[in-house]
């Protein structure tokens, strides 16, 4: 596969990964509202690459431009501490990043100014996105952008290994199978994160999930996801899959990259780490294989938050609607590979870039992360689990996670 040239991006991977604590957060008390005709506002973001920052920055030089106010964008070196000091402190940015495993967080702790229904088109989000960034039925901040999960098959490798596209990884079965043919010498057939982040597409496509679909109650210790797992950790058993830190990679995209995997489960983030870093490897993206309960994969987003302590909510809010308009989101797309979060600017990215169709396809079906406030310390914990999936018992990783979710969900009562 060989694609227009774009800088890296790791955004839905890096809104996953920047979870360090986050602090204080912010009280329902009311800021008064600056009503000058010229504002100055602060914006924090966590970027993938330069590409990214650069983008965000002509973005919001734009609509400073048109509006006759000031935009100073700053990247953040740990962008949920920063978060977590500035609500503590009183002094939060007026806009920001607010990835999805602290968003909960933010918005019960009475740190985010729900917007929602002050946007022109909140509708036009897609819904899975609109739930992920929503509390009680409304809308606290709109999603940026949007990722999924996609197979991503070596085409010199895969030609070597004599398959053709009869053998293309329909199912489980058929997943396994060319991961064994492809696995020879160094090159490993199949490689992903040991995350819930990846992992969970099993999960999904085995008919589980962590949670039920409100998020109100524990699902882990099912025996749906317990079938998940042990695909896993037999695909482990067997030597087809590795995880990248195993055959000398940061991650699945590095694995794939370095020719170690012949095969890898990513997100779109991959096309511009492998057009920068790794331009010579030829590839083709394919959906997820379906598992016994049908096709399966994870959906990834940041939504713009906007503090309740700023007092600049009318003016922040309108920024919000530049950088999410239809024809920013295209820009972004094309600046650092993210598809966009609106459904009408989907549907002519999916026409522009007919090379993102596996990723694009997998938004009818995916799954949305987990949203719960003092999740993430429990997340972690199952990801610690799953990294030593291959020595340690299935059952009692669910087990653990379901013990600790539980615990979780009470705390937060």
């Amino acid at each position: 596969m060989r694609i227009r040239a774009r800088t890296a991006v790791l955004t839905g991977c890096a809104a996953l990964v920047l979870t360090a604590c986050g602090g204080g957060f912010g009280s329902s008390e009311e800021t008064a509202q600056d009503t000058s005709e010229h504002q100055r506002l602060r914006v924090l973001i966590g970027t993938s690459a330069d590409a990214e920052t650069e983008a965000v920055k002509a973005a919001a030089a734009a609509w400073a431009q048109r509006t006759g106010n000031e935009v100073t964008v700053t990247v953040a070196r740990d962008l949920p501490q920063q978060l977590g000091q500035a609500f503590a402190g009183g002094t939060p940015p007026d806009v920001f990043y607010a990835t999805s495993d602290k968003f909960a967080d933010y918005a019960e702790g009475g740190s985010l100014h729900a917007y929602g229904d002050e946007l022109a088109e909140p509708e036009a989000f897609s819904e899975g996105l609109r739930e992920a960034f929503s509390r009680d039925g409304e809308l606290v901040c709109a999603p940026k952008d949007s990722s999924t999960l996609a197979l991503a098959i070596n085409k010199d490798l895969w030609q070597e290994a004599g398959l053709t596209d009869a053998d293309i990884p329909r199912d489980w079965a058929g997943l396994e199978r060319a991961a064994g043919k492809l696995t020879k010498g160094e090159v490993t057939g199949l490689s992903f994160d040991p995350t819930y982040n990846r992992i969970g597409a099993f999960l999904r496509q085995s008919g589980g999930w962590l949670t039920d679909a409100e998020q109100s109650r524990m699902t882990a210790d099912s025996e749906e996801n317990l079938r998940a797992l042990e695909y896993v950790r037999g695909l482990l058993d067997k030597g087809v899959l590795a995880y990248p830190k195993d055959i000398g990679a940061g991650w699945g995209g590095e694995a794939f990259g370095k020719e170690r995997a012949a095969m890898v489960i990513e997100g779109n983030w991959l096309l511009g780490a492998l057009e920068k870093d790794f331009p010579d490897v030829d590839y083709r993206l394919v959906e997820l294989p379906a598992g016994p309960a049908g096709k399966g994969t994870l959906s990834f987003s940041t939504c713009w938050g906007v503090a309740k302590k700023s007092a600049h909510h009318k003016a922040a809010v309108d920024l919000v609607e530049s950088l999410t308009a239809p024809g920013r989101q295209l820009a972004f797309a094309d600046a650092f590979g993210v598809m966009p979060s609106r459904e009408d600017a989907m549907a002519r990215y999916e026409k522009e870039y007919p090379e993102q169709q596996a990723f694009v396809a997998g938004t009818a079906y995916a799954q949305g992360p987990v949203t719960l406030a003092g999740f993430q310390k429990v997340l972690g914990q199952f990801d610690t689990g799953l990294a030593s999936l291959e020595s340690e018992d299935p059952e009692e990783i669910l087990a653990a996670l379901q013990r600790q979710g539980t615990s979780a969900m009470k705390s937060g009562d």
